[in-house]
């Protein structure tokens, strides 16, 4: 009786955290689903009209708001990827210069224990025209010299890049750094004693042993830019205009300002196939790593 209760046992324990995640995250996606294809409005309407159950989804592709967050969501992840590049070269500096790492790891990482609102908000305030960064520079004589781009349709998205660089170097410097670290010693000893260059040693070992970590990082790096929403609201608030609009801000002002449901829920749904389509992969690359792993053991 005891060895059957303690093997039932941790099922048990377990129940509560499985029955929570299939009604509240499970049955939240599916309602989500369901109600992409209603007429909600402000609240929902269950009734599906079969013969134009797509509706929500056509208006979508003709919407210029959600063509314009779309775009701005490519930009943002083409642009935040310098926040890889930078973590990559924080990580080779620290890696090859070891006194004071612990100090500087904890200095770049410092951003990261900052949330993106007050991020968003400290940013603000240095592209204020001013009393930021461009107000200083004026007070200085540098009158030709402007940062006030988040006043401009045109550079405001860059704005929200610089600040999420900021903020998410540090984080990708200690994925590097780790990666950096799981590196055999002898296969730098043997580049030193070979005489391979600097950039070669980097550029034709160091990085494609590296591939698995960079494409960790891309991964996470697209995941929190499909669901970018707090840095922008504090930053811009989508302005100005529809400039700095992204698809969760398209999709919470959906429903908080236009009071759509439907609609809401069609970009949310569109937003879970992105979310989806990026996740798979780090599952399929933590399945094949363990694999390979007890393959190797064996």
């Amino acid at each position: 009786m005891v060895i059957r209760w303690s093997r039932w046992s941790p099922q048990l324990a377990l129940t509560p955290a499985i029955a929570i995640t299939l009604v509240v995250f499970v049955g939240a996606i599916a309602w989500t689903i369901y109600m992409s294809f209603t007429e909600s409005k402000a609240f929902a309407s269950y009734a599906i009209d079969f013969a134009d159950w797509g509706r929500q989804y056509g208006r979508l592709l003709k919407d210029k708001g959600w063509t314009i967050a779309l775009r701005n969501m490519l930009i943002l992840g083409l642009g935040s990827f310098l926040a890889i590049i930078f973590g990559f070269v924080l990580a080779a500096l620290i890696d090859r210069e070891k006194r004071g790492e612990g100090f500087f790891r904890t200095i770049f990482l410092y951003p990261l224990a900052v949330s993106l609102i007050v991020t968003g908000v400290a940013w603000r305030w240095m592209f204020n025209p001013s009393f930021g960064v461009q107000g200083a520079l004026h007070a200085m004589g540098l009158t030709f010299l402007n940062f006030d781009w988040l006043s401009k349709s045109e550079t405001a998205m860059y704005g929200v890049i610089l600040a999420t660089v900021w903020q998410g170097a540090g984080f990708y410097m200690a994925l590097m750094l780790s990666g950096l670290k799981s590196i055999n010693s002898e296969i730098w000893s043997a580049a030193r004693l070979d005489g391979v260059s600097f950039w070669r040693l980097y550029a034709e070992i160091i990085i494609p042993m590296m591939k698995f970590t960079f494409l960790t990082c891309a991964i996470l790096l697209s995941l929190g830019v499909v669901k970018a929403y707090d840095i922008i609201v504090a930053m811009t608030n989508g302005g100005p205009g529809q400039a700095t609009w992204v698809p969760a801000y398209f999709t919470i002002n959906a429903y908080w300002v236009k009071s759509n449901l439907a609609y809401a829920s069609a970009a949310a749904v569109i937003m879970l196939g992105f979310t989806a389509l990026i996740f798979l992969p780090l599952v399929l690359l933590t399945a094949w790593r363990e694999r390979s792993r007890e393959a190797r053991t064996t």
